[in-house]
């Protein structure tokens, strides 16, 4: 893609009659290949588990829970406001590459040199060599981003996709192969440097466009005033999301914290797996419908429709089979994993259906109002692990998941405000799923309790059993519960009309205004 024309404007628009068919293919695309690289993802988790020791992904975890935060710079932040502006000119990107690209150096000179503080609090000496290492990430990362968000505001979505996915296939190739030569914790870091490069090749490669010098008066100033407020919201939510990690790495040790972090990489996934991906998608979507508030708030309750009919589900399921999946995923050294995921799983729908509360905040211009609800939710969630902590890792697994239920109501009612979405829109269009997936779990609990299949899994045969058996048993009564409690099976229909427009056959040719 060449993003900017002779005159130095940007030119891939959609056009509003493209746009639901650009925003569908551009979520088929970007979902697609989620779950491709879940699939690498979890071949490379399997994997490096049973070559690594908890120790070893533990000192990995304690240097990442602060590199991912400076990674993570340009990608939250400059893409949403590449993505949201109405027009962006190449004068205006070319200035945002180089903030981006020396904000990244600083931040990789800094760390590096901040490594023996690092290994100091967390009283572990093998911090200190692997934070330097690490640190040369952040510079890679950081002078791709602008090409990344450029071609996201394009809605190429597709080849953003399959970018990532390369990347993580060298990661896992690159981590597999150094850990079966006994490279240890090394293997990770080195697999986390090759994620980067491969990910800054690929936006280069795939973004023709070579940044000009720095220009005053062309308009940045709002663009860095609009991403410091979206990094600022991503800076505070990211310490309280790693909070329950400094806890634990500070207050146990490396082998704790390694099986803690198994079990949440777990519970995070599903989020990026399943709303992450449609973050930019559904912005770019949104944005352009703020003209239209009815058409904005009958979109958004079909996206949380949606997220709470597969959301809820997964969460009570994995909570019934979670230890299950973690002795077949990982082996019997992860057991205890296991039962700390098993408390993760009750937090799994309703953070699905948290995370749509970013797309209403940017999709309206609004980043500094998520900014200060997400000090609210900080608070909220640090005070949950701190009183949590003497119970140990499991505790904070089901402090995180009791956040997750107290934060959404108020949330959506805050964030829906300018756009008169409230409590009774987010309820309406989420209770159903809920209380099906309640009373399905509840049946099954009542149905397996005293069997074979239920408690701790003795051994791998037992563990498949439960999960297949567990999931099908499940998933029956939960579709049940669902088609009674909407009198019939409309949500199947609906989840059914998406996935043909999702796929590439079955692609509707109505328009906009016709289809939303």
């Amino acid at each position: 893609m060449i993003p900017f024309d002779a005159s130095g404007d940007f030119h891939p628009v959609a056009e509003a009659s493209e746009l639901r068919r650009l925003a569908v293919r551009g979520a088929a695309a970007t979902v697609s290949a989620q779950w491709l690289g879940l699939v690498l993802q979890i071949v490379g988790t399997v994997l490096l588990a049973r070559l690594l020791t908890p120790a070893d992904f533990g000192v990995v975890a304690m240097v990442t829970t602060f590199s991912m935060l400076l990674m993570s710079f340009g990608s939250n932040g400059f893409h949403e406001v590449v993505i949201q502006r109405d027009g962006i000119s190449r004068f205006q990107a070319s200035n945002l590459f180089w903030i981006t690209s020396a904000a990244g150096l600083v931040l990789t000179i800094g760390f590096a040199a901040a490594a023996s503080l690092l290994a100091r609090f967390f009283r572990n000496p093998l911090v200190t060599p692997v934070a330097m290492t690490m640190a040369v990430a952040i510079f890679i990362t950081a002078i791709s981003e602008i090409h990344i968000a450029l071609l996201k505001r394009s809605m190429r979505f597709s080849a953003v996709s399959a970018n990532a996915v390369v990347a993580r296939a060298v990661y896992t190739v690159v981590a597999i192969a150094l850990a079966q030569i006994g490279w240890g914790y090394w293997a990770l870091v080195i697999g986390i440097i090759g994620y980067a490069l491969s990910v800054t090749v690929g936006a280069w490669w795939l973004c023709r466009w070579i940044p000009s010098m720095p220009r005053r008066g062309v308009g940045t100033r709002a663009m860095i005033a609009f991403a410091a407020n979206v990094y600022g919201r991503f800076t505070a939510n990211y310490f309280s999301r790693n909070f329950d990690t400094l806890l634990i790495g500070w207050q146990f040790n490396a082998a704790a914290l390694g099986l803690y972090k198994r079990a949440y990489d777990l519970f995070a996934l599903w989020e990026s797996q399943l709303t992450s991906p449609l973050h930019n998608v559904a912005l770019a979507a949104l944005s352009r419908m703020n003209e239209d508030a009815a058409r904005f708030r009958r979109c958004l309750a079909n996206s949380l429709g949606i997220v709470a009919f597969i959301g809820m589900a997964v969460g009570v399921d994995l909570t019934l089979v979670g230890q299950d999946v973690v002795r077949l995923a990982f082996g019997p050294k992860w057991s205890e994993s296991g039962r700390i995921f098993a408390l993760f799983g009750p937090g799994i729908g309703v953070m699905l259906l948290y995370s749509i509360v970013g797309w209403i905040h940017l999709s309206i211009g609004n980043p500094g109002r998520w900014l200060r609800w997400t000090l609210v939710e900080s608070a909220v969630t640090i005070l949950l692990f701190v009183v949590a902590l003497p119970l140990g890792p499991a505790g904070l697994a089901a402090a995180w998941s009791a956040s997750f239920w107290i934060l959404p109501i108020p949330a959506f009612w805050y964030a829906g405000r300018p756009v008169e979405f409230g409590v009774s829109s987010f309820i309406n269009a989420v209770w159903r799923y809920t209380v099906a997936s309640i009373l399905a779990g509840l049946l099954t609990v009542a149905v397996i309790r005293g069997t074979l299949l239920w408690g701790p899994p003795p051994d791998v045969k037992v563990a498949l059993a439960a999960t297949v058996i567990i999931s099908a048993l499940f998933g029956s009564l939960y579709l049940g519960a669902v088609t009674l409690l909407h009198w019939g099976c409309a949500p199947l229909r609906q989840l059914a009309t998406l996935l043909r427009e999702l796929a590439p056959a079955g692609r509707p040719k109505r328009t906009a205004a016709e289809s939303v």
